[in-house]
């Protein structure tokens, strides 16, 4: 399960990334509105922990760009504001549960699953561009021109997927390093350049016409 925290104060956030992580979560976390929904909108999570008193926009503004873009993620939202009006406000706005602060984290993590359980029944996305498409239910990528797939790790698909869902742009290094490994991650950029290598092997082994390329100085893109 992947799960996006939004939620800007450091010490709690790192406090819920860390039981996240022992309940086998895999866990990306921002810490203003601006970026938690530019980081919903660009990758792929099975559910949201959004806060309302965010930095740059606040928690409501991010579920209504998010629901008005038909983006379903479930989302658990988290405020020390537990009046009755903000609550209504909340769930009338798409919000699958909203829970007031302080909270006990075994009352968290019951919400969690319990929102998770529900999307369940949504079917899986596949992403494509061009002739090659990225299954997420099987962690494929196949080429749809010569019919050959290849199962990816888990880092090889974070990255195709965020050139998937960004073709023919160029990525920066920097973004596409926080993307897929994090703000707190200690990951060299070498790692980066190994896994666009591997990726570019399975490519060519499935006959695919895309390509990534990489951009002296600037970044990658994947052109198809």
């Amino acid at each position: 399960m992947r799960v996006l925290l939004v939620e800007d104060e450091k010490r709690l956030s790192q406090a819920l990334q860390k039981l996240l992580q022992q309940e086998r979560y895999e866990v990306d976390a921002v810490y203003t509105g601006t970026d938690g929904l530019d980081w919903a909108r660009t990758n792929s999570y099975d559910a949201v922990i959004l806060d309302v008193m965010l930095p740059g926009m606040d928690g409501f503004e991010v579920l209504r760009h998010l629901r008005e873009e038909r983006i379903a993620t479930p989302v658990l939202m988290l405020t020390a504001r537990g009046g009755v009006e903000d609550r209504v406000r909340g769930l009338t706005g798409g919000a699958d549960y909203y829970l007031p602060k302080p909270f006990e984290t075994a009352e968290l993590m019951a919400c969690l699953k319990t929102i998770t359980r529900r999307g369940e029944v949504a079917p899986r996305m596949t992403l494509a561009a061009g002739d090659v498409e990225l299954s997420e239910s099987e962690g494929k990528l196949r080429c749809t021109a010569t019919g050959k797939d290849v199962k990816l790790g888990a880092k090889e698909y974070q990255l195709m997927e965020f050139f998937l869902r960004n073709p023919g742009q160029i990525l920066p290094k920097e973004m596409i390093q926080e993307r897929v490994w994090g703000y707190d991650s200690e990951a060299e950029y070498n790692n980066l350049e190994v896994y666009v290598s591997f990726l570019r092997k399975k490519l060519t082994f499935l006959g695919s016409e895309a390509k990534i390329r990489a951009s002296r100085g600037l970044g990658y893109a994947l052109e198809v």
